[in-house]
C-alpha cells in the first residue's frame, strides 16, 4: 500500500520545476518552417485578442519586413491602443541601427511583450549577443514574452538544415530556448501555398523571391523543413504531456506516443533483446530506453555476467537508446514504476525460467510481469541461453553477495559450517543436563546464522541441514539413531529446520545489503572526496593533478589527461610530450608518452567526442581507454585510464562512476578557464571603457576650448576694428581662460600618463603646508570668481617632506573641481590639522554634495559625477591624478559629506615625519 501511494505522489523534481516557472514570465513561441509562413501575423493576430481583453501588453520589436499585411496589420493595433517601444540606435561601423530596447522593457514592465525573431543576433556593443538572452532576462524578471522563431535556426538542426537546403543558417540558438517554452503554437502552410505567396511579393520583393524560389524555398525543401518542424512541436508537446503527468500524479501511461522499454539482465540473451528493441523502435520510429535493475545479488555475479550487462547498455547507447540503472530488489515494481514515469507502451523482456533473476512467490520476473501488466503491451524475447563455462560450484545468476563469497572460498566455506555445527553439538551436549530438547536447537540455530554471515547462503543451507540431522540423531529419543518415536519432537525437529533454513536466508541476504550499501557509500564517498580535493584545486594544474591522481587510485591503475597546447607556448622541449594536437599535460604515474594506437585512440576520442580504447567498439586493442571530458562549451580535453593486471573490461557501476568523474573533471577544467575568462573579459571591458572615456574627454575637452578660442580670436579678426575696448578685452581674456583650460587638461593627460606608467618620482624637499595651499588658491583665483575662500591651519602643523609642485597641483585639481559643482556665492574651505604621526587636510564646497554610490568611484579615471552645468563638467582625471599623486608620497584621499551634511569635503592624509634639525645661530660676544 504504501508504494502504491507513492507512485501516486507528485514528482519533486516536476513540482520543483513548477515552482521555477511561476517565478519566471511565459514564453510563447510561434514556430515556423521557413519565413514567410505568417508567424509575425499570427503573433499581432493574438495580441490583438489580448488587447480587447484588456491586456498590458507592449511591442518591444516587431520586425515586418515591408511586407504590407504585417505593417496594416501593426498600423491597425497602434490606433486601437497598442503600445510600441521604441527602438534603441546602436552606431556599427559608422552606421545606425534600431535594436530593442530592453532596459525600456524592464523599466516599463508590463505583462507581456512582443519579442519577433528569436534568435536574432544583436549589433556589437549591446548587452547580450543574441536576441534570445534579451528574452531571458526579460522572463526573470517576471515578464511574460510571445516571440516568433524558424525551425532552421535550432543549433541541433544546423547541419540537417544545410544538408537539406545547401544553405548554412548563421544565426542559431539552443535547443533549450525552445525546450523551455511554455506553449508553442505552429505556424504551418502548406509548401505549395508559401511559394504562391512568394510569387506574389507578399514576403519578398520579386527579384529577390525569384532567387528564394530557385534555391531555399523549393518544393522538396519545404517539405523537409516542415516535417521537421512539425517534429519539434509533437516532441515538445510529448515533453509538456509527462511533466503534467509527473507533477500532478497522473500514473500513466497515457499512449499519445509509442516508447519502449527493454529490460536487460545478466546473460548473453541481453545483447538479443537490445537488437530487438532498436529494430522495434526503428519500425515504430519511436524513443526507447535500455533499463537495467540492480539487486542486492549485483555483487556476487560473475564477473562474465556483469561484462554482458555492461556490453548490453554501451551497445544499447550505441544505438541510439537512452539507458538508465536502477536500484532495487523488487524488480518488477522497478520496472512498472519506471515505465509509468517515461509513459512507455511497451516493455520488452527475455523468457527466463522461475527462479531466475528475482524470485518472488516462486515466479520469474517475466511472469510477474504477465501477471501484472495491464497498461503495457508486453513483449517477451524468446531464445535459449548458452551454457555458462563456470564451475559447477561457481554461483549463478540470481545468486547473492554471500554466494560470491562461497565461489571464492570454495569448499572452506562448507568445511567451516560442518566445523560450527560440531561445535554447536558439543556445546549442546554440555548444556542437555539443564535444559529441555527445544532449547537446545538454539545453539545450532545460533551457528547457522554465524556461517550465514560470514560465509553466505550456500554454506548456511548447508549448515542447516547437517545441524537438522545432528539434533535428531544426538538429541531426539531414541538417541543415536535418526528414528523419532515421540510426535511432539517429530514438529521440534521439522520446525528447528525450516527456522534453520529461513535464519540462513535472511542473513544471507542481509549480508549481501550490507555490502550493497557499503559499495554504494564507498562510491557517494569516493565523489565527494573528488569534489572536495579539485573544488580545492586553484589552478589548472592543479586541477588536472588531483583529476589523474584520484582516477588512477579510484581503477586501481593509471590516468592521464590529455589536452591542447596553451596559446603562445614556446618550443617543445626535448622530451616532447606532444603529438597529434594534443599533449600531456598531468599523468598518474607520471607519464611522457603514449604509444601510437593509444595516441591514435586518444585523437579520435577527442575529434568524434565519444570513447575510444580499450573496451570500446573504437580501437580496442589499445591499452588504455580514453574518454572526451566534455561541457556545454564542447571538448576541453581527454580522460585516459589504463586499467590494473586481470581487469579486461568495466563493470557498470565502474562505468558509471569513471563517467561522473570524467563530467565533475571537465567542469572543474572549465571552471578554471571561466576565472580566466572573466578575467581577460573585466580586462576588455575595462580597457573599452576607459578607451571610449578618453575618447569622450578629448572630444569634448579638447574641442570646447578650442572651438571657444577660434571663435573669440575670429572676431578679433574680423571684427576688431569695430570693436570696443571693453570687447576686445572680453574677448582676449576668454581666450585666455579658455587656452588655459586647454592647458590644464593637457596637462591632466601627461600626469595620468605618468601615473599610469609608474615614472611619477615625487622630487621631495620640506614645505611648508601654508605655502603650498596659499600658492593654489592665487592660482585659482579666475575660477574661482564669485566664490569665497577661507584658509584655517592649526599653528602646531609641521613641516611636510613632500613634492611642492605635485602637492600645489593636488590643491588646485580639488579647488578646481569644487568650483565645477558648488555655485556662485558659496564658500571653499581649506583646513588642516595634525592627527597623530599624520596630517589631515579637508578641501570643502557648499555644492549639491557627491552621491554615497559614488564617493569611492570619483577618484577613478574619467569617471564624473553629473554637473549643475554641463559645460563645467570636468575630464574626470582631477580626481585621480590627485590619488595618485598621494599614493606616490604614502598619503590617502577619500570623499565624506561636507559639515553639517551639505556639500563635499575630500580629506586627505600625509605622514608628519620627524623633522630636520636646523644648525643653531652663533650670538654675538659682549653684554
Amino acid at each position: 500500500m504504501a508504494d502504491t501511494d507513492q507512485n501516486h505522489r507528485p514528482s519533486p523534481d516536476a513540482l520543483l520545476e513548477e515552482v521555477i516557472r511561476e517565478r519566471r514570465g511565459r514564453l510563447k513561441i510561434f514556430l515556423g518552417a521557413a519565413p514567410g509562413v505568417g508567424k509575425t501575423y499570427a503573433m499581432l493576430e493574438d495580441a490583438r485578442a489580448r488587447l480587447r481583453e484588456g491586456a498590458d501588453l507592449v511591442v518591444g520589436i516587431v520586425e515586418t519586413h515591408g511586407r504590407a499585411e504585417t505593417e496594416a496589420l501593426l498600423a491597425s493595433l497602434k490606433m486601437e491602443g497598442l503600445e510600441i517601444l521604441p527602438r534603441r540606435t546602436v552606431e556599427y561601423r559608422g552606421r545606425p541601427f534600431g535594436e530593442m530596447d530592453l532596459d525600456a522593457i524592464l523599466a516599463r514592465r508590463p505583462a507581456l511583450v512582443l519579442v519577433d525573431e528569436l534568435a536574432h543576433a544583436n549589433i556589437p556593443g549591446s548587452r547580450h549577443l543574441k536576441r534570445w538572452e534579451d528574452v531571458e532576462e526579460i522572463l526573470d524578471a517576471g515578464i511574460d514574452v510571445h516571440s516568433t522563431l524558424n525551425v532552421q535556426h535550432l543549433e541541433s538542426l544546423n547541419d540537417v538544415v544545410e544538408r537539406i537546403t545547401g544553405v548554412r543558417v548563421r544565426e542559431t540558438l539552443p535547443d533549450g530556448v525552445l525546450q523551455r517554452a511554455d506553449e508553442i503554437e505552429l505556424i504551418d502552410l502548406p509548401p505549395q501555398e508559401l511559394i504562391r505567396r512568394l510569387e506574389e511579393g507578399r514576403v519578398y520583393v520579386p527579384e529577390q523571391a525569384r532567387r528564394a524560389i530557385g534555391r531555399f524555398f523549393s518544393p522538396g525543401n519545404l517539405t523537409a523543413l516542415r516535417e521537421l518542424a512539425l517534429r519539434q512541436a509533437a516532441e515538445r508537446v510529448d515533453a509538456q504531456m509527462l511533466r503534467y503527468m509527473r507533477a500532478n500524479a497522473i500514473p500513466g501511461p497515457w499512449p499519445t506516443r509509442e516508447r519502449i522499454v527493454v529490460c536487460i539482465g545478466e546473460g548473453a540473451q541481453a545483447l538479443r533483446l537490445v537488437r530487438t528493441a532498436k529494430r522495434m523502435a526503428e519500425r515504430r520510429d519511436a524513443p526507447w530506453v535500455a533499463l537495467h535493475v540492480e539487486t542486492h545479488r549485483q555483487a556476487g555475479l560473475p564477473e562474465a555476467d556483469k561484462d554482458g550487462i555492461t556490453a548490453a547498455l554501451r551497445l544499447a547507447e550505441q544505438l541510439g537508446a537512452d539507458s538508465a540503472v536502477l536500484q532495487g530488489d523488487r524488480v518488477a515494481d522497478e520496472i512498472l514504476s519506471f515505465a509509468k514515469a517515461r509513459n512507455a507502451t511497451q516493455i520488452v523482456v527475455g523468457r527466463a525460467r522461475a527462479g531466475r533473476w528475482l524470485r518472488r512467490a516462486g515466479r520469474s520476473v517475466t511472469a510477474e510481469l504477465l501477471a501484472r501488466t495491464e497498461e503495457f503491451d508486453l513483449l517477451v524475447v524468446a531464445g535459449e541461453e548458452p551454457r555458462r563455462s563456470a564451475a559447477p560450484d561457481g554461483p549463478r545468476p540470481g545468486q547473492g553477495a554471500g554466494q560470491g563469497a562461497v565461489a571464492r572460498s570454495g569448499w572452506r566455506g562448507y568445511a567451516a559450517a560442518t566445523a560450527a555445527v560440531a561445535a554447536a553439538t558439543a556445546f549442546a551436549f554440555l548444556i542437555d543436563r539443564w535444559l529441555p530438547v527445544a532449547n537446545i536447537s538454539v545453539a545450532y540455530l545460533l551457528a547457522v546464522l554465524l556461517v550465514a554471515i560470514r560465509f553466505g547462503r550456500g554454506p548456511s543451507i548447508h549448515a542447516s541441514v547437517v545441524a537438522f540431522f545432528g539434533f535428531n540423531f544426538f538429541f531426539t529419543e531414541p538417541r543415536l539413531t535418526f528414528a523419532i518415536s515421540d510426535a511432539q519432537n517429530i514438529v521440534t525437529v521439522f520446525f528447528f529446520l525450516a527456522a534453520a533454513m529461513i535464519t540462513s536466508n535472511l542473513a544471507a541476504r542481509l549480508r549481501a545489503q550490507v555490502e550493497a550499501t557499503r559499495i554504494g557509500a564507498k562510491r557517494t564517498a569516493n565523489l565527494y572526496d573528488f569534489n572536495r580535493r579539485i573544488a580545492a584545486a586553484a589552478g589548472l594544474d592543479n586541477v588536472l593533478w588531483a583529476v589523474v591522481h584520484h582516477v588512477a587510485s579510484t581503477m586501481n591503475g593509471a590516468s592521464l589527461v590529455l589536452m591542447p597546447p596553451e596559446d603562445g607556448q614556446g618550443a617543445p622541449s626535448a622530451s616532447p610530450r606532444e603529438g597529434g594536437g594534443l599533449e600531456i599535460r598531468a599523468g598518474f604515474p607520471p607519464e611522457d608518452r603514449l604509444d601510437e594506437k593509444a595516441m591514435a585512440a586518444a585523437r579520435w576520442a577527442w575529434d568524434n567526442g565519444k570513447p575510444a580504447g580499450r573496451g570500446s567498439t573504437t580501437l580496442p586493442s589499445s591499452d588504455w581507454l580514453f574518454l572526451p571530458l566534455r561541457t556545454g562549451r564542447g571538448e576541453v580535453g581527454v580522460l585516459g585510464v589504463q586499467l590494473g593486471a586481470g581487469t579486461e573490461l568495466l563493470s557498470p557501476e565502474q562505468s558509471r562512476l569513471l563517467e561522473t568523474l570524467a563530467d565533475q573533471a571537465a567542469v572543474a577544467i572549465e571552471r578554471t578557464a571561466l576565472v580566466s575568462d572573466v578575467e581577460t573579459a573585466r580586462v576588455a571591458a575595462e580597457t573599452e571603457r576607459l578607451r571610449a572615456a578618453l575618447l569622450s574627454s578629448l572630444s569634448h575637452d579638447l574641442r570646447t576650448p578650442l572651438v571657444s578660442i577660434l571663435g573669440a580670436a575670429s572676431s578679433l579678426h574680423d571684427y576688431g576694428g569695430t570693436l570696443g575696448e571693453g570687447e576686445r578685452a572680453e574677448l582676449t581674456q576668454t581666450i585666455q581662460e579658455e587656452a588655459e583650460r586647454l592647458n590644464r587638461f593637457v596637462q591632466n593627460l601627461l600626469d595620468m600618463t605618468r601615473i599610469g606608467s609608474g615614472a611619477l618620482k615625487p622630487r621631495a624637499d620640506w614645505v611648508d603646508l601654508g605655502d603650498v595651499a596659499g600658492a593654489a588658491l592665487k592660482r585659482a583665483g579666475r575660477i574661482l570668481g564669485g566664490r569665497g575662500t577661507r584658509l584655517d591651519l592649526a599653528p602646531d602643523l609641521p613641516l611636510l617632506r613632500a613634492d611642492p609642485v605635485l602637492l600645489e597641483q593636488v590643491f588646485f585639481n580639488l579647488i578646481d573641481n569644487a568650483c565645477k559643482y558648488a555655485p556662485d556665492g558659496t564658500l571653499v574651505s581649506v583646513r588642516a590639522e595634525r592627527r597623530g604621526g599624520l596630517v589631515e587636510i579637508e578641501v570643502a564646497d557648499q555644492g549639491p554634495g557627491i552621491p554615497e554610490a559614488d564617493r569611492e568611484r570619483v577618484f577613478d579615471m574619467f569617471y564624473r559625477v553629473e554637473a549643475r552645468d554641463a559645460r563645467a563638467a570636468g575630464t574626470g582625471l582631477g580626481l585621480a591624478i590627485c590619488r595618485g599623486i598621494l599614493e606616490a608620497h604614502g598619503g590617502t584621499i577619500a570623499a565624506r559629506p561636507g559639515r553639517g551634511g551639505t556639500g563635499t569635503a575630500i580629506v586627505m592624509t600625509l605622514p608628519a615625519t620627524a623633522e630636520p634639525e636646523l644648525p643653531e645661530t652663533g650670538m654675538p660676544a659682549g653684554d
